[in-house]
């Protein structure tokens, strides 16, 4: 059984950390929200980001409601304690065409880190808006990435990117009202208005 669970997120807006370890109920939360952008270059008449949630990561090939997807993770990940990442190789410093995007190398170091389990153990830093812990350092990675407020040259331009991210994570979770249970609910971003 896996040990680790990792989600792939592309966010072009530079707010996610490029790390995070996920409690259960926020695994269940992201895994449900599958966000991430669509970019120029890979997508097709896309000039600027576009936030774009797929559940599960891949809702259109989904047969059945993805909350029946949600709970056999969450089944498997309880009975096997399973850890839960997620894992962001979007921008940092800025949204795209501020900053820049997390270099492959950086991503890498991340994600065989957190599969040997060198992160277990590491200090993390709670994120104010979005709840995740990332590690305050990781081997290979310079210490600045991991935090994305500190790596923005204006820290309230950041806050008030990631309140914009946090409502469209919330408007899109709508849908899911009443069909999840209340401590997966609240593992979502808190929406600052």
């Amino acid at each position: 059984h896996a040990q680790n669970v990792l989600f792939l997120t592309c966010d072009a807006f530079g707010v996610l950390p490029p790390i995070s370890k996920l409690t259960l109920e926020q695994a269940m939360y992201y895994f449900l929200s599958g966000y991430t952008a669509k970019v120029a270059g890979t997508e097709g008449c896309v000039i600027e980001p576009q936030a774009t949630f797929s559940a599960c990561f891949g809702g259109p090939f989904l047969v059945l409601h993805p909350s029946v997807y949600a709970k056999m993770l969450f089944a498997r990940m309880s009975k096997n304690a399973t850890t839960a990442w997620l894992v962001n190789t979007g921008w940092s410093g800025g949204p795209y065409g501020v900053g820049s995007r997390i270099h492959i190398r950086h991503t890498r170091a991340m994600v065989n880190a957190a599969l040997k389990g060198s992160l277990e153990d590491v200090s993390t830093r709670r994120h104010t808006i979005f709840g995740v812990h990332s590690p305050i350092e990781c081997p290979e990675v310079p210490t600045e990435l991991l935090d994305p407020r500190k790596s923005w040259a204006d820290s309230h331009s950041y806050d008030r990117q990631a309140s914009e991210l946090a409502q469209l994570f919330a408007a899109n979770f709508d849908q899911f009202l009443g069909q999840v249970a209340e401590e997966i609910l609240e593992a979502g971003p808190r929406v600052k208005y």
